[in-house]
Formats: C-alpha cells, sequence, structure tokens
C-alpha cells in the first residue's frame, strides 16, 4: 500500500503539529503519529513556554541564562533566533485558543524556573503542554490539506540504501523521500513517499528506567537518521529533571520546575536546606547542578529521596496555581499544602539528537527535523527550563519555511521505491526471550549512564549493549515487524550512541559529570558528532 504526499510529518507534538498547521498552506500534508494523536511529551510539559513579555526583562538577559545554563556549547545564532521569535509565536497559540493564564489586568502571568534571573515562563496553571497539543490539534482539524493517521509506526526513513541505485548514478549526498510507516492497527506496512520529510518524534527518555517521559519516547527519529547516515550529536548530554514524585505507584510522575520557582525549597529529611551551600540560585539553580546534588545527598544519607517544601506557601494559592500536581499528590494521600513532596531525579530531557543547521535543515537531503528529536546548539550541556517548547515552536516554523522552499526549488522525480518486503515468520516464544533485553536495556542505562558516569561503567555498559543491540538486529530482519521490535530496536541503537558519546567526552560539563574527568576542559568544548557511513 503507498501513498503520495507533499510533506510527511512524523510526530504530533507541539513541533509536529506547529509545522503541518504552516505546510498546510503549501500543499498536502501527512501527519503519522504512533499512538493516539495527544500522546506526546509535549502534553505532559507542566510548566511552560519561556520567552522575553516582561517590561524588565530582554532579549540579551535570556540569551545570557541559556548561555550559563549550556554550560559553553551553545550555538549563539541559535539561541538569538529562538529568543527573540519566540514571542511572536506564543501569541500565535493565544490566538488558536491556547489559555494562558493572565494577571487581572490581563496580561501574561509570568512563572520564573531554574536557572532564570527573569519571570519569563508563560504558563496554563500547571498543564501548560496539554492545552497547548489540544489546541493545535483543534487547528489541525479544521485543515482539509491535513491527513492525521493515528497508531501509524515509522520504521525507517526511506534514502538510497533501500534503493538499488548503481554507485556511479548517485549523487554526493543522500536524500529522504519519505518513510516506511506500520500501521499497528492492520498490522500493515505502508509507503509514505513524500517530497518533503519533517522529523518531529520527540525524545528518547524510555531508554532508562526511571523517566518523566510517555511510553512513546523511544527515540525513534534519532536510531531511523543514525541508520540513515545523518550526523547524531550531543546524546551524552541526558536532562534529568531533579523532581519527580517519589511514591511506588506514581511512575515518575513530574513536579514542575515553577513550584520551586514559586518559592518551594529543597530539604533532606531533617528539614536542611542543601541547595544554599551548592549554588548562588539555591534550589533554582540549573537542572544539572540541582540533580547531581539530590543524587549527592542521597548517596550521603542513605536515604532514597529528598523534599520540596512549599509548606510556608498560602494554601489556596498553592491550589489555584497548581491544581494537577496538588490532586495527583493528595491521590496519593501527600497533602502538599501542609507536608513536603518526596522526590528524585529521573530522565526527562534530551540535548542531543538529529544534527540540523539554522534552517532546521539535516545532512539528507528533504528530510528536516524539529524539537526534541533535532539538536539545534540552543540547549549545549543542558537546557534551561522551559525552552524546550519554545525551541519546538520556534524550528517547527524554520522547517516549514524551509521545507517550502525546498519544494518550490525542485522538480521532484521520485524513484522507484520498492514497497515494504513483509516476508518472515514471527517466532512468539523467541519474542518471549527477546523482549526481556528491554528492561536490561533500562537497567543498563540507569545503573552505568546516569547522573555521574565514570569510564568503567561506560565500558561495560558499552559491552553489554553491542551484544543487545546485534541479538535485536537478527531478530529484527526474520521477523514480521511489530510496534514492540521497532521501539526495541530503537532503543538498543540510542542507548549505544548515548554511552559511544559519552566516553568520547574526557570532561564533565553540563549534564555529562564523570568521575574520571570531574572538571571541565576547553579543548572538550565542541559537540560530540557520531554518524553512520551509509554511501
Amino acid at each position: 500500500m503507498s501513498f503520495e504526499f507533499d510533506f510527511l510529518v512524523i510526530g504530533s507534538g507541539i513541533a509536529g503539529l506547529s509545522s503541518a498547521l504552516k505546510l498546510a498552506k503549501h500543499g498536502t500534508v501527512a501527519i503519522v503519529t504512533k499512538k493516539e494523536k495527544a500522546e506526546a511529551n509535549t502534553t505532559y510539559a507542566q510548566g511552560g513556554i519561556a520567552s522575553v513579555f516582561h517590561p524588565k526583562d530582554s532579549y540579551e538577559q535570556h540569551i545570557k541564562d541559556t548561555l550559563e545554563a549550556s554550560a559553553g556549547l551553545c550555538h549563539m545564532d541559535a539561541v538569538r533566533m529562538v529568543v527573540e521569535r519566540g514571542p511572536t509565536l506564543v501569541r500565535e497559540l493565544a490566538t488558536l485558543g491556547v489559555d494562558f493564564t493572565r494577571t487581572p489586568e490581563g496580561f501574561f502571568d509570568l512563572g520564573r524556573e531554574g536557572g532564570h534571573h527573569h519571570k519569563r515562563i508563560v504558563h496554563v496553571k500547571d498543564h501548560t503542554g496539554r492545552d497547548v497539543e489540544l489546541a493545535l490539534l483543534n487547528a489541525v482539524k479544521h485543515k482539509a490539506n491535513i491527513t492525521l493517521l493515528e497508531n501509524h509506526v515509522a520504521i525507517d526513513l526511506i534514502t538510497e540504501h533501500h534503493i538499488f541505485i548503481p554507485t556511479q548514478a548517485r549523487g554526493s549526498s543522500l536524500n529522504c523521500w519519505g518513510a516506511y510507516v506500520l500501521d499497528s492497527g492492520k498490522s500493515r506496512v505502508k509507503r509514505f513517499t513524500a517530497k518533503a520529510t519533517i522529523l518531529a518524534t520527540g525524545g528518547c527518555g524510555q531508554v532508562y528506567l526511571h523517566t518523566t517521559n510517555p511510553l512513546i519516547a523511544t527515540g525513534d527519529g534519532v536510531a531511523m537518521c543514525f541508520r540513515a547516515g545523518a550526523a547524531i550529536a550531543n546524546m551524552e548530554f541526558m536532562q534529568f529533571h531533579p523532581t519527580t514524585l517519589y511514591h511506588s505507584d506514581a511512575d515518575s510522575f513530574l513536579i514542575t520546575e515553577a513550584l520551586r520557582g514559586f518559592g518551594g525549597r529543597l530539604i533532606n529529611k531533617r528539614g536542611e536546606l542543601f541547595m544554599d551551600k551548592q549554588h548562588d540560585l539555591a534550589s533554582l539553580a540549573p537542572r544539572d547542578v540541582v540533580a547531581r546534588a539530590i543524587d549527592a545527598e542521597m548517596k550521603k544519607s542513605g536515604e532514597r529521596c529528598v523534599f520540596l517544601d512549599v509548606t510556608h506557601k498560602p494554601a489556596d494559592e498553592i491550589i489555584n496555581r497548581f491544581p494537577q500536581i496538588y490532586q495527583k499528590c493528595k491521590h496519593y494521600k501527600i497533602d502538599i499544602t501542609s507536608e513536603p513532596i518526596p522526590v528524585v531525579p529521573a530522565a526527562h530531557y534530551s540535548c542531543g539528537g538529529v544534527v540540523t543547521n539554522l534552517r532546521g535543515e539535516t545532512q539528507i537531503t528533504g528530510l528536516f527535523a524539529c524539537g526534541e528529536v533535532s539538536c539545534t546548539g540552543v540547549h549545549g550541556a543542558n537546557r534551561l527550563a522551559s525552552n524546550s517548547l519554545l525551541e519546538a515552536l520556534v524550528y517547527a516554523e524554520t522547517c516549514a519555511r524551509s521545507a517550502q522552499h525546498f519544494l518550490k526549488s525542485g522538480n521532484f522525480t521520485f524513484p522507484p521505491v520498492p514497497y515494504w518486503d513483509d516476508q518472515g515468520t514471527f517466532n512468539s516464544e523467541e519474542w518471549v526471550l527477546i523482549s526481556h533485553d528491554l528492561l536490561e536495556i533500562k537497567n543498563l542505562m540507569w545503573d552505568y549512564v546516569g547522573i555521574v558516569r565514570s569510564n568503567l561503567r561506560l565500558e561495560r555498559a558499552l559491552s553489554r549493549i553491542r551484544l543487545i543491540r546485534h541479538e535485536i538486529e537478527n531478530f529484527y530482519r526474520r521477523t514480521t515487524v511489530t510496534p514492540g521490535i521497532i521501539e526495541l530496536r530503537n532503543l538498543a541503537t540510542v542507548a549505544q550512541l548515548i554511552i559511544q558519546a559519552a566516553l568520547l567526552r574526557k570532561e564533565s560539563r553540563g549534564l555529562h559529570y564523570t568521575t574520571d574527568y570531574p572538571k571541565s576542559d576547553d579543548d572538550y568544548l565542541k559537540d560530540t558528532v557520531i554518524q553512520q557511513q551509509i554511501m
């Protein structure tokens, strides 16, 4: 089964939906998303969107805060573009129906989070991502040019390595002509050809045992691009959110940084404010500083968590500003207005990804990337809080503009793209054995490639992940594809990329901390790039 569109968008978070909306004016658009349309990392973003609106704030201060958080690895041109374009796109969201929380005077009610020196977080109480996602989906629904396909799992990008083209006839660059996609409801692989493909598949938090990410965050876009030959950068910089609810049944529920911006203070079991000794911003220090401090405090005390205390604030203000967190904690018999919240760090956001330029272009012609799947240079070695949705908005617009220009500039003739070859048998007993690799990957990454690393741990992890990946690849090549095996294959690939990148960086910087090289080294003040040679 084959489909042809002008634009193929893979992913339905803020980046994918925003780019699709802008592309709909210029041609036919297919959005493929592997679960329900509203299931994306965007939906789980509580905090908000960092942008300059306060009269005492400035672009220069936002840029400065971003650079400081990034530990020197930001690309200044990318940061400036995102910061300066942000306010216009936030206002666009408001016109689409996102009901941002406002002051009695009608201005945006700006919050503050870690690493920010001004209030600049535009939010919808503590469920910003959900409201943004719903508003964008509603707008997409009214665009006749957009076809949204749920429960469609991208398997691989269609490039030269899927097509027989004599070596002498190949150009000097790789090209993308769409993707092979599994319709998981019908267990059928479809061929989607497109003149331009926008990758917006989100992050890879599920590679870790404990993560704030939904189950869909399996690094699909990064893995597909690596297999296709695109450059991948900075995968060692996995951001661990310092504060997720510590409870056996809470599944790493995120406790937004905005709660600390509201006045919440991190304390240990004895009630001591341990962050005051770690950073001049104390509990509002950048996330890498806070996560490492919590990890050290737990190891020193032997306790399994620390606590976030907001009980000194008026109860009605807490409930009004953070209704979702209040209700969630109450469900677990924790009243945040009268008792501190037990918290631990969990994998949250990947600062690395598919390398793009300022136009959102990857190294593969016809392929663009935006959102968490990409490495644009905005986040460097550590993402500043609430810059994620901001970057996704700006680069979604940028990718849409670039893809539109790409469409106008070319006379498109698709090569003879073959249909998917689904020959093979599925052995359910063998699947039970191979599925055990999923838990092993998660435990391996959590134990050896977590907040604090060492060469010994990383080398042990790399040795094991290579074996696991080999087992999975062998199984994948002789069985009918399923969502489970696609995601497992991608997680194994992403895990290996994270480990290899961490071994390449012989220093501690931002989110990457290793006991073998505890200090930063200017010799490594550059991106860590890994690329598989295809042609």
